[in-house]
């Protein structure tokens, strides 16, 4: 089965073309990093014009280098959120014109779902090897832990309370001076760091909340920075703190989430964090489970993990939604909490649930 994915739920317009969820034929992003470099981060309408302009020639670019027209294609899929809300309907209106014109089915993709699935595009082992697992989607907009007992199957055990892991990431290169985006900038300030020199505090550290907190340390560093003079601390010394303490909350969560799902066969890490390389490293102490990081290229937002995501909503008979056959639906830009915490964490707090269209 081959499946256009598209994606535009930010601030990269994203199309590829995959056979049977795992086979990449043709894969085209088009980043705004240098459009959005010199504000210090993503502005919405301006990235929903650049997706705009965009989309419609990477179709035609796409189809071209993959020696493919829209008649071999057999469904289209395409973000419906959480994201920007501008963003998401240029990708979602293009992606039903396109199957409205072509006669072709549109399957709508949870973007944070489908980033587990950019993880299983590098993975070679069969499912039954890596189900169930614990699947960590670490990104710029999204800090959450799933258990999941197969591909489509995401029971959401933790997510973050304020920022996310990424956000924090960046917004912390922005307070050092660093160019956009800091997170990579952050990670190489970090290695030159010495261990230890700056204290920062230990977020959500009662082990009763299974909750992931990036607000408290953003603050804590904003501080550190602030006092650099009076302390006599280096912005190396700083940003090593800052990312250890940033990803070890991380790990600190999954031991826990481990003890209250001792069937896990496996761990997912992915989402834009995946790429760091200290992630990466800490992950290969933390447990003797196989770890799988996603390629770098399917790290970052691609329309590859859209496809592969939608080529098992599509086969899977768990689900069973009017997205995937009709066009009456809305994008989202958040989406409900619908916190299924072990009974062990039943007392932690949950947040509100979203309207699904708002």
């Amino acid at each position: 089965m081959l499946i256009l994915g598209i994606e535009s739920s930010c601030d990269e317009t994203a199309l590829a073309l995959v056979e049977d969820g795992k086979i990449v034929l043709s894969s085209l992003i088009a980043s705004q990093i240098a459009t959005h470099a010199k504000w210090g981060g993503v502005i919405p309408e301006i990235a929903a014009r650049e997706h705009l302009t965009a989309i419609r020639a990477m179709s035609v670019q796409l189809l071209s280098e993959s020696g493919k027209t829209l008649s071999d294609i057999d469904a289209i899929a395409v973000t419906q959120g959480p994201g920007l809300i501008g963003c998401l309907l240029v990708g979602a209106t293009f992606a039903k014109g396109l199957a409205q014109s072509a006669g072709k089915p549109i399957i709508a993709v949870n973007h944070v779902h489908a980033h587990v699935h950019g993880a299983l595009l590098g993975i070679d082992a069969p499912h039954e090897q890596i189900f169930p697992t614990l699947a960590l989607v670490v990104s710029g907009g999204h800090t959450n832990l799933y258990y999941m007992k197969s591909c489509v199957n995401f029971e959401l055990l933790a997510h973050t309370i304020d920022d996310a892991c990424g956000e924090s990431f960046d917004k912390v290169g922005k307070m050092m001076g660093l160019p956009y985006p800091g997170g990579p900038h952050v990670e190489v300030l970090a290695k030159q760091g010495t261990p230890q020199k700056v204290k920062m505090p230990r977020m959500v550290e009662r082990k009763s909340q299974l909750l992931f907190s990036y607000s408290g340390l953003k603050t804590a560093v904003a501080l550190a920075v602030q006092n650099m003079n009076k302390t006599g601390h280096r912005m190396e010394d700083i940003a090593h703190s800052f990312q250890e303490e940033a990803l070890g909350q991380i790990l600190r969560k999954l031991t826990i989430a481990l003890g209250i799902r001792p069937s896990t066969k496996s761990i997912i890490v992915a989402g834009g964090v995946a790429a760091n390389g200290r992630f990466k490293e800490l992950m290969s102490h933390a447990t003797t489970l196989p770890v799988w990081f996603p390629p770098l290229k399917y790290c970052s937002d691609n329309g590859a993990m859209i496809a592969a995501l939608a080529f098992f909503q599509h086969r899977s008979e768990a689900i069973a939604t009017p997205c995937s056959t009709a066009l009456e639906w809305d994008v989202f830009s958040r989406y409900p909490f619908e916190f299924f915490m072990a009974p062990e964490f039943s007392s932690a707090p949950t947040l509100n649930t979203v309207p699904k269209n708002s």
